[in-house]
């Protein structure tokens, strides 16, 4: 069960991931000025209170991986194409999720946003009337997989046979 404080926080946290959400769909951007101090927030959360929804450790091993697991590919990717792939707002989305759900959750964020991403990008291009080589907003995707993550963590390990971590 989940304390008054956890609750609170997990509805701050769904209301801040569905406006970035909304913010990338139609800006294709996600602002340093709420990414930033989401990741503060999480990392702050779980070092320093009980009200953290992982621990300490958890929480900076998830932010650093979860930029890391989004950059280190665009770095390469600009190496060879000399231009970006992917945003770095959602490497510090991503982040920011590690921080507030911990290292363990990345894995399974990353499946949820990239399943349902390849899914809804298709059908965005398709709407939009555009070819497969337009961009598309991640952001939304991370977003949902976050929050899916948060209300629902062992739902990948129940309906896939496989454990992820």
């Amino acid at each position: 069960m989940l304390s008054v404080e956890s609750s609170y926080l997990q509805v701050i946290l769904i209301g801040v991931l569905l406006y970035l959400a909304y913010v990338d769909f139609r800006t294709f951007r996600l602002p340093n000025s709420i990414t930033l101090p989401l990741l503060i927030t999480g990392l702050g959360l779980s070092i320093f209170t009980s009200w953290g929804f992982t621990n300490a450790q958890s929480a900076l091993i998830g932010a650093g991986l979860g930029y890391v697991v989004l950059w280190l590919p665009n770095y390469v990717y600009r190496l060879i194409k000399k231009q970006d792939g992917i945003g770095m707002g959602d490497a510090k989305l991503l982040a920011a999720l590690g921080a507030w759900l911990g290292w363990s959750s990345l894995p399974g964020i990353l499946l949820i946003a990239s399943v349902s991403g390849l899914i809804g990008g298709i059908v965005w291009l398709k709407w939009n009337q555009r070819g497969y080589g337009h961009a598309f907003p991640f952001g939304p995707f991370l977003a949902i997989a976050g929050i899916i993550q948060l209300l629902w963590p062992q739902l990948l390990t129940r309906i896939l046979p496989i454990n992820l971590i």
